[in-house]
């Protein structure tokens, strides 16, 4: 990692002679590539050779490269007979350069470097990726504020600013990144991960090895990117590795975690992009493999991305304080924009989830369990004086008291595939119509903290009359799965029911689409992309991946040693495979139905086979395992 290589060129910093000057100073970096994010949240990458930029730095910068929008995923938008989309670079935030550590150039002898340009991508004149749709809503959202914040100078909690002092809006977020690391082809047993998980033997533990190296690299690439890592750690998954006789660790499976520090933004979200291809890279360069999976091993705590979100303000006199503090942090808990944000992202979750749980793996994460953020409600706390932390629920307060700026919520939710740029969007759109009701309200916070708090059936001025929206209970423990249902809503359990709430929920569209950022057919693109990649998993990796573990499932008994009780045992596993896996003229096999159904496109009966087949899976997995153990020789 060498200190005298260029790792960021800074917004300010991106005028031609700026750019011709740095570039010519650091000959290792070879190509140029503009990064665009599609609706999926994968980002493009080309080579361009650096010289062609540097002969044309403003014709670059001003002007637009081109790709092929086929090769993307904008569904139904850049099609196969109108696939041009042009590639904007974005001067705003900042550049990094990206280093191949294990290609070296002959004449510098230092790693090739690729400049990534982060761009937006625009077809048919109209901005249509997943950059542009958060930096044009966050504009809509700020300038709305301000006009609220005119317009009502005292807002309840926020008596010591003058809303006409409110200068600029600033969106702070930020996120963490959670993964599950290993050695190549090593697998550990799901009951050890299962047992280590429970008796808490990996949490905070001492990192060895060629993890630990990694880990510390990682850290410190980050800080050379600028990011500011706050810290790595254990999570709570793995088991303890073993060291081969080379004295190399080996059977390596172990959840890490890395936090950096918060930004605002588009920033926020390029710097996640950055830190997550780095990690990888990094890991992979010791012999490690890294997986970012939501749920990459079922029954073992899943990798989440809880997203923090805030909203400061800069005032005239140049001070900038957090308007979601209250006045007094001791007597309440949040200011009127505050309890407004939280309760507009409450009141809109149904169609913000799909954006941010739109695969197969993001809702295998998202069952009870392992501390899963499935219902929504929120936390804030047992009372202003004493904060408190409750991780069994979607959205919680994250305030000290003693730092007003570090007041925000912490959306548990996401996961490190989620499309941050799209979720920030929805989050921050959602969180305006919250706000806007609270503070046209003219309620004070008590009123306002009493809404949020009501018991289902109470009638509110701005929440639903069926639900309840906040518990400093364990949501798990405490309630039944039918009174969760009943008081924070059903969860979705497949793609395609995630998919569907924007249609059910269709009269809280508007929240979303106001300001004309995501607009009605970034929404469409979104949703057919992922349930083409619903359908196509399903078929074609899920049901295999099922398939070899029926296969799996072998006698083990024989007739000299077998006892009634594996007689037993084996004719009920050998009926449940021939259900899920073996068809028959009477009865197809639950694989067929699914077929069948995708063929039929019935895509009702596709999803409620899904949690079939996943119901089924799980109990073959578990009675197997009960065989075996009879099995002593």
């Amino acid at each position: 990692m060498d200190k005298d290589l260029l790792y960021i060129i800074p917004a300010d910093r991106h005028g031609k002679q700026d750019l011709q000057e740095l570039l010519k100073k650091h000959p290792e970096i070879k190509f140029v590539s503009f990064v665009g994010i599609d609706l999926a949240g994968n980002d493009t990458d080309e080579k361009i050779p650096i010289e062609l930029f540097i002969d044309d730095v403003e014709g670059f910068i001003n002007g637009a490269v081109q790709t092929d929008g086929s090769s993307v995923v904008l569904t139904g938008i850049a099609t196969l007979n109108n696939a041009k989309v042009d590639m904007l670079a974005d001067t705003s935030v900042n550049w990094f350069i990206d280093y191949n550590f294990e290609h070296i150039d002959e004449e510098t002898g230092k790693p090739v470097g690729t400049l990534r340009v982060p761009a937006l991508l625009v077809h048919d004149g109209l901005r249509v990726d997943s950059r542009s749709i958060l930096a044009q809503s966050l504009e809509y959202v700020k300038t709305e504020l301000l006009d609220l914040f005119k317009k009502n100078p005292k807002i309840a909690g926020l008596g010591h600013i003058d809303g006409g002092e409110i200068e600029d809006i600033i969106f702070t977020s930020a996120t963490e990144l959670e993964f599950w690391v290993k050695t190549p082809a090593d697998m550990a047993p799901v009951e050890e991960l299962s047992a280590s998980q429970v008796m808490q033997e990996q949490y905070w533990q001492r990192t060895r090895g060629e993890v630990r190296t990694a880990l510390e690299q990682s850290l410190i690439m980050l800080q050379n990117y600028g990011l500011e890592p706050e810290m790595g750690h254990k999570e709570v998954g793995g088991v303890k590795a073993q060291f081969d006789q080379t004295g190399h660790l080996s059977h390596v499976m172990e959840q890490l975690e890395i936090d950096w520090k918060f930004s605002t933004g588009l920033q926020t979200a390029d710097n996640e992009l950055l830190a997550r291809t780095t990690i990888k890279e990094i890991f992979r360069m010791n012999g490690l493999e890294v997986t970012f999976k939501a749920k990459p091993i079922i029954g073992v705590a899943g990798n989440g991305e809880h997203t923090h979100i805030g909203i400061a303000a800069k005032l005239k006199t140049g001070k900038v304080v957090n308007l979601f503090t209250p006045q007094d942090m001791k007597a309440d808990f949040l200011s009127a924009v505050g309890y407004g944000a939280i309760m507009g992202f409450l009141k809109h979750y149904e169609v913000i989830n799909p954006f941010i749980s739109s695969t197969n793996d993001s809702l295998n994460r998202l069952k009870p369990g392992f501390e899963a953020p499935v219902c929504i409600v929120t936390s804030l706390g047992h009372s202003p004086e004493v904060p408190s932390r409750n991780r069994t629920i979607l959205a919680g307060l994250v305030r000290d008291a003693q730092n007003p700026m570090a007041t925000r919520f912490e959306v548990r939710s996401p996961n490190p595939f989620t499309n941050t740029y799209i979720a920030l969007s929805t989050i921050y759109l959602a969180a305006l119509d919250g706000i806007k009701a609270a503070v046209n309200s003219g309620k004070g916070l008590k009123e306002i903290e009493a809404e949020l708090s009501k018991e289902a059936g109470t009638p509110g001025f701005y929440l639903e009359t069926d639900r309840a929206y906040r518990s400093e209970h364990d949501v798990f423990e405490d309630y039944t799965a039918e009174e969760r249902d009943a008081l924070f809503s059903k969860p979705p359990a497949t793609v395609w029911e995630n998919m569907q709430n924007l249609k059910v929920y269709a009269h809280k569209i508007p929240t979303l689409t106001a300001g004309n950022s995501l607009r009605p057919e970034l929404i469409e693109a979104f949703v057919a992309g992922a349930l083409i990649r619903w359908k196509t998993e399903l078929l074609n990796r899920i049901i295999p991946e099922n398939m070899e573990i029926v296969k799996a499932c072998k006698p083990l008994h024989d007739a000299d040693t077998a006892t009634d009780v594996d007689v037993e045992a084996w004719t009920k596993i050998a009926a449940l495979r021939a259900t899920i896996a073996k068809s028959c003229k009477e009865q197809p096999s639950i694989f067929d139905q699914i077929r069948q159904a995708v063929s039929a496109e019935d895509f009702n009966k596709v999803s409620e086979l899904q949690v079939v087949m996943a119901a089924k899976i799980g109990e073959l997995k578990a009675m197997y395992a009960e065989y075996q153990k009879n099995i002593i020789d």
